[in-house]
């Protein structure tokens, strides 16, 4: 039974993460052979005043917003 985990910055729309969790998942069953009601998938948010990257806060060093995608 594979778990994948994903940790990604607070925001994103809740289709965008239907879009990647499908992703995710039919990679998985590609890739290891096994059944789809076997994938399970785990996201996990991050505020940006919670995550630092060259010891500086994301809130800080990217701004609100950084890596989202305008659609």
């Amino acid at each position: 039974m594979p778990i994948v985990s994903i940790k990604i910055a607070k925001g994103r729309s809740i289709d965008d993460k239907r879009k990647l969790v499908e992703a995710v998942s039919d990679s998985v069953v590609s890739t290891l052979g096994v059944k789809p009601e076997w994938v399970s998938v785990l996201i996990e948010e991050f505020e940006r005043e919670n995550w630092s990257t060259g010891g500086k806060l994301h809130i800080d060093k990217f701004g609100p917003g950084h890596g989202k995608t305008s659609k």
